[in-house]
């Protein structure tokens, strides 16, 4: 599979330097720089954020030297720092001059950075590459009322890993059994992990609730996980976490416990494949994530699907080559590179058609998970200054038994007041 990704992308170096430059030079829209037909080279400093994972495979370092070599008309002062995803925009917000040129964060976070004026809108030839290269789906997670701020390059969701020697096919099906299953008292069947309400929400939206309506950007919908059915999903998580075969997240990690075969089933993305993979091997399954039952009736799970994605300052000094740079790094060579180096999904639908994706397991759960078991994350300004602050302490006091069966409809109803005063 190497191989052949390896003998694609150096057939494609020649081609690297045309995507995300436009035809206009100049313009900041499209990455253009005005340079093209010799002369000095014009010195600018770019600043990236990027994920400890594109440090530690050396894929930011190897994207940044071919851009450089496909862009001789910039000389380039690299400047490179550790910022994940998850935390781009609190970053960015805290100082937008001082952020960087070019960032990546995940595609919830695109109004906040909108309203801000943090991030720049993308035309030209940059939002032709968007526009033509990416599902319906994929475009939505980087759009704000019409326009193009973003370019997407991996799906954002998770899947269910399982450990083969201690769950079998046919007990992964429903999370009743899985915690059902027979195993040592010193293994644990679940991992309860809410990633900041992230994973929280795939019990309530599996369950038919929502969160400011179906498509999560109308406020005057309100939020309905204080009624029957939420109570009943929040009586469900109250067993299930203080199940003694349920792991808790920040009391014992993943790594830890399948290394020693202690853990069962366990929900996470892509970007940790190849670390479980090297813990576990051949014992590593993967799946769509269960079904579960909290009132009688059978759910499926539904995980928040999304984007990662690339983005530029909106006060980018040097706006051209961070334009030309972003859309570098968003393009199919590189989201191929980037499969290759840290297993991360491309979304662009020709990558997506590489004999080594078509034939890659992960991947093949990737997008079944997206297909089946998904619900498009809400990306509503809103939502995000409310949400991930007010459902995290769900879990957490369930955790701490501030929440329990006899107090569920007040604590839901406080939470509700929260969501929508």
């Amino acid at each position: 599979m190497k191989k052949i990704l390896v003998a694609l992308l150096m057939a494609s170096m020649a081609v690297f330097g045309m995507a995300g430059c436009g035809s206009d030079p100049g313009t900041s829209q499209d990455g253009s720089s005005g340079n093209q037909t010799g002369g000095a080279a014009t010195d600018v400093t770019l600043k990236v954020w990027c994920p400890q994972n594109q440090i530690d495979t050396g894929t930011i370092e190897q994207q940044q030297k071919a851009f450089a070599e496909a862009h001789p008309e910039y000389n380039i002062t690299w400047v490179t720092e550790i910022v994940g995803e998850d935390k781009c925009q609190e970053s960015v917000l805290k100082d937008v001059g001082a952020a960087a040129d070019v960032f990546m964060f995940a595609s919830d976070q695109l109004p906040s950075l909108v309203e801000a004026g943090a991030i720049a809108k993308l035309g030209g030839s940059t939002e032709t590459m968007v526009k033509e290269t990416n599902s319906e789906a994929v475009i939505a997670t980087v759009t704000v009322d019409d326009s193009i701020y973003a370019i997407p390059f991996t799906h954002n969701t998770f899947f269910m890993f399982y450990d083969k020697s201690l769950m079998g096919e046919s007990d992964i099906t429903s999370l009743e059994k899985i915690m059902a299953k027979e195993t040592a008292d010193n293994v644990y069947n679940f991992y309860f992990e809410s990633a900041g309400g992230w994973k929280l929400g795939a019990y309530y939206y599996g369950a038919g609730l929502s969160v400011f309506g179906p498509n999560g950007n109308d406020v005057s919908a309100g939020v309905d996980w204080n009624n029957a059915t939420g109570v009943a999903v929040t009586n469900y998580l109250i067993d299930l976490i203080n199940n003694p075969k349920c792991a808790y997240d920040g009391e014992i990690s993943v790594t830890e416990l399948i290394g020693d075969h202690r853990l069962g089933v366990w929900f996470d993305g892509s970007w940790n494949y190849d670390l479980y993979k090297d813990i576990l091997g051949d014992d590593l399954g993967m799946a769509v994530i269960p079904t579960f039952n909290p009132d009688g009736k059978d759910y499926q799970l539904l995980g928040f699907y999304g984007s990662k994605c690339i983005g530029v300052n909106a006060k980018s000094q040097n706006m051209g080559a961070a334009v030309a740079f972003a859309a570098f790094l968003g393009n199919e060579e590189n989201q191929l590179l980037r499969y290759q180096l840290s297993a991360q999904i491309p979304c662009n639908l020709n990558a997506g058609t590489n004999e080594a994706i078509v034939a890659d397991p992960l991947a093949a759960i990737v997008i079944l998970e997206s297909n089946t078991a998904s619900v498009a994350q809400p990306a509503n300004s809103v939502f995000s200054a409310r949400y991930w602050t007010y459902a995290n302490t769900i879990p957490t006091e369930i955790r701490s038994k501030e929440i329990t069966k006899d107090n569920v409809q007040q604590k839901l109803d406080t939470f509700v007041q929260a969501m929508t005063q």
